[in-house]
């Protein structure tokens, strides 16, 4: 059965190895391969569900950061601090919670049984994940396939790839990654019924609604003297170091990411107990 844990050995061999196989890819740093060892373990020693899930959700995203990629590089070169290869920071600002919440479970586990208070957890941790693979979707589709983003902090047109702008493309690419996780958790057993389906997709949308209104008011923005441009870059594309500009210092995407999946495993952990 899916919900079966696996062994710790062969969690940590699996998982190692499709970290592995991502970094070979680049899809992942050496950092980023390391980290999403340790979220793959946790959840595979949780259940073989839940990491069926993580990846389910890592192949997706990892799909969805190939396409186009190049024409999505130049879009985003003025603007976005990291490549498209993803270190340890941004793995665990995805999944830093889930890992977070699986564990919890598998701790108090003996405690409570499948239908009481594990399975919120359960439901709580894959609408974490389901928030993350919102906003990832709704990135890398956005970026793509969107035309320029319109700010809602300005309301105005901005270059694509500044934090807290929408698309129609991205809009529609968030809700359609939200409820495609949030099925894709019910199918493969972390979850077990329609209210915990809604409540993992709503929980995803709103975890990426939050990723967009943090990023627009809150995340910190630096600015190249050089350029006379406002990026998320340290140092800009030019080779100019550049200066805190507004927001919050040290609020950057990684940051913004997480506190995106806290706020996807709340609004889902609210709805499953009402």
């Amino acid at each position: 059965m899916l919900l079966i844990p696996a062994p710790f050995l062969i969690a940590l061999v699996g998982s190692a190895a499709i970290g592995l196989l991502a970094w070979r890819l680049r899809s992942l740093s050496l950092s980023g391969a390391l980290a999403a060892t340790f979220v793959g373990t946790t959840a595979l020693s949780a259940s073989v569900a839940a990491g069926a899930y993580v990846i389910v959700w890592f192949a997706l995203a990892t799909v969805l950061s190939q396409i186009g990629k190049a024409k999505k590089a130049i879009r985003l070169s003025e603007i976005v601090e990291k490549s498209s290869q993803r270190d340890a920071w941004q793995v665990l600002a995805n999944g830093g919670v889930f890992s977070a919440l699986i564990l919890s479970s598998i701790i108090w586990g003996p405690q409570c049984d499948l239908f009481s208070g594990c399975e919120r957890i359960e439901v709580a941790a894959a609408a974490a994940l389901a928030a993350a693979g919102a906003d990832t979707w709704a990135t890398e589709l956005g970026t793509l396939f969107g035309r320029t983003p319109w700010s809602l902090r300005s309301a105005s047109r901005v270059p694509a790839g500044t934090s807290g702008a929408i698309t129609l493309a991205g809009t529609i690419a968030l809700v359609a990654g939200a409820g495609s996780l949030a099925v894709a958790a019910l199918a493969l057993g972390v979850i077990s019924d329609r209210h915990s389906l809604v409540a993992v997709g709503v929980g995803g949308c709103a975890g990426a609604v939050a990723d967009t209104l943090l990023g627009a008011w809150l995340q910190e923005r630096r600015w190249c003297p050089r350029c006379t441009t406002e990026t998320e870059q340290h140092t800009h594309r030019c080779g100019t170091r550049t200066v805190h500009h507004r927001g919050v210092s040290g609020l950057n995407n990684d940051v913004v990411n997480f506190l995106c999946t806290i706020v996807g495993a709340l609004v889902a952990l609210l709805l499953v107990l009402s």
